[in-house]
């Protein structure tokens, strides 16, 4: 985003850095980067230009009673937003905001399609866009989708499509801890209640995974919550999300590498 000298000199040098810090934190690609903005030959031009399509997996599930059950969907969409801020080849597909959460079933709004109907729904979307992309990027932020995704994608893979998969990774709490809640106060601080925020179950995950499979979270923790999301900070979350679209970038350009032309 370029600025105008007009514009510079109406800002103080505080608001200047504030303004430079919340572009670096929330990378705009513009509607160039995003597919549904597009009309058929803009994206036929990209297509034969090489473009890739980057398509944002999440979950429409809760996230214990501080967190939206967007949570997963908002930071996929968010690492594809910075994967297409730092390449001009990458056209952002509409997020999948249904997965595979049967284990958050028992908690209100929690929706999902199952490990089945998830892992048709991508072989299927798959190949439909293979149809106009050679290269297909899925990013999948939602740990109960991770078997759907990988069965999908090597099927895909077998079909002779070029498909990859990015599933973000972090040290500490698996679900609406303090690396969720720290990125969602990075994303959207308005839609996180840290009043509601309470600690959750801090046993580590394998060993509470066999009743966490049979029974779901809520046999785990009522309120929902893997993990202690009290000491979840904006500054941790911006920084957790930058260290994840770098292991993103690294990925995509090994799979991929993007042409000088394309790098934004």
């Amino acid at each position: 985003m370029q600025t105008t000298g007009r514009v510079m000199r109406t800002r103080s040098p505080g608001s200047q850095r504030r303004a430079v810090n919340a572009v670096r934190e929330h990378p705009d690609p513009g509607a160039a980067a995003r597919l549904a903005d597009l009309a058929w030959p803009d994206v036929a031009e990209r297509a034969q230009a090489g473009a890739l399509l980057a398509v944002p997996l999440g979950s429409t599930e809760q996230h214990g009673p501080h967190l939206p059950l967007s949570t997963d969907t908002d930071i996929a969409v968010a690492l594809c937003e910075r994967l297409a801020a730092a390449r001009g080849d990458v056209l952002i597909a509409p997020p999948v905001t249904y997965g595979s959460s049967g284990e958050h079933a028992d908690f209100p709004g929690t929706l999902s399609i199952g490990q089945a109907a998830l892992e048709s729904l991508i072989v299927e979307l798959g190949r439909s866009a293979a149809r106009t992309f050679t290269r297909l990027l899925l990013v999948s932020a939602h740990g109960g989708n991770a078997g759907p995704v990988t069965r999908a994608a090597g099927r895909l893979r077998a079909e002779s499509r070029d498909v990859h998969v990015y599933m973000p990774r972090w040290e500490g709490d698996p679900h609406a801890g303090r690396p969720e809640t720290s990125m969602m106060l990075a994303l959207a601080p308005a839609r996180v209640r840290m009043h509601l925020a309470v600690p959750g179950d801090m046993r580590p995950l394998a060993q509470i995974w066999p009743l966490l499979r049979a029974e779901g979270v809520r046999a785990v923790n009522a309120a929902g919550i893997l993990g202690d999301p009290t000491g979840a900070s904006r500054r941790e979350g911006a920084a957790l999300l930058g260290t994840l679209a770098e292991q993103l970038f690294r990925e995509v350009d090994a799979w991929h590498p993007v042409a000088p032309a394309a790098r934004a």
